[in-house]
This record gives C-alpha cells, structure tokens and sequence, in this order.
C-alpha cells in the first residue's frame, strides 16, 4: 500500500483536522525515521493510521476489546486510550494490515510501554511532538527527539504523567512501565 492508498483509506475516518494532525504525523515520524534508520514504509503506514478507530462509537470500541482478548483493564481507564489498541485489531480486521510491528506501533501510541521499539517510539513521539501540537516544553523535546528517540519518549512519558497528576486523573501502568524503563536508561546514561 503506498501513501496515497493510506490516506485515501483513512480519510473517511477522520474530521478535517484529524486528517491533518495525521498529515503532520505521517511528515514528522518519517523524518525521525530518517535520522533513527527505521523501515519508512513500515513507519508511515503506522502514522497513517495510528488514530484510524478515534472516532468509533465508545460502545463499539468496548465491546472490540472484550471480543479480540485485548486488556481488559483499559476500560477502567479513559476512553481516549481505547483507540490505539482497538485500531491495531481494526486496520488488520477492515484493511488487511497484519504487519506485526505496525499493529503494534498503532496499538501503544496512546499509552506507550516498556522496552518499546524504536518503530513504536516514533509513532508514539511523532503524534507528540507534530508541529500542530503546542504546549510548555514541546520545543525542547522536538530539539532533543533530534538527538535521542529514548530521551525524547522519556520526556515526553514525563509531561503526560505530569499533565494527568495536575488534573488528579488515572494514568494507565503501561505508562508508568515506560516511564520507569526510560528513566533507568537515562540514569544508565548518567
């Protein structure tokens, strides 16, 4: 599938501005590709479709992750995190993408992990730092997602956690793991 099939397909999925932070992540994800030499197919096609089921109805996202075996504890957590698991199944199950690493991308952008990929690092710092995105520090990580994919994810799994304790809501324990494995590497570093 090539990039204009991708957007093609996922277009009807989106509102106009989701369409374009999409655009926005596509651009930026390939060229932190380019600096991290990950596979540009493989990563554009993750960022094409990494926010491919945003839009489907809550009842329909729920009962998708009680049917495909997906954590179950994510519906003790905001709906916002439903999407990146639940698109991982649908991109294979409506579109036939059944590469591994992609399914995987798109299933931890939202919430990241532990001991993720450098594919899945991009997906998930590429829809972070998109230059449609504003926010206190968000210059520094892009300048630092220049120089280091681990410390860039570290900073911004820290702004997330830090945004999400300021307004006292829950933060989901894949979070916590990634924060905890990338700050045992940055102290490695250290």
């Amino acid at each position: 599938m090539d990039k204009n099939q991708a957007l093609k397909l996922v277009r009807p999925h989106l509102n106009q501005t989701r369409y374009e932070h999409t655009e926005r992540v596509m651009q930026t994800a390939l060229q932190l590709a380019k600096i991290y030499h990950v596979d540009q197919h493989e990563v554009m096609i993750a960022a094409i479709f990494h926010d491919y089921a945003k839009y489907r109805p809550l009842e329909e996202m729920a009962q998708i992750i009680k049917d495909h075996g997906l954590p179950s504890d994510l519906l003790d957590f905001h709906h916002e995190l439903w999407h990146g698991p639940v698109g991982s199944i649908l991109v294979e199950t409506e579109l036939g993408i059944d590469n591994q690493a992609i399914k995987e991308a798109i299933f931890w952008h939202t919430t990241g992990h532990s001991q993720m990929t450098k594919l899945e690092k991009i997906i998930y710092l590429a829809d972070y730092i998109e230059p449609g995105r504003s926010f206190p520090g968000i210059n520094l990580i892009r300048k630092k997602a220049q120089e280091s994919l681990d410390e860039a994810c570290f900073m911004a799994v820290k702004n997330s956690i830090s945004f999400l304790l300021s307004r006292e809501r829950l933060i989901y324990p894949a979070t916590l793991n990634m924060y905890n494995h990338l700050k045992r590497k940055m102290e490695e570093l250290n």
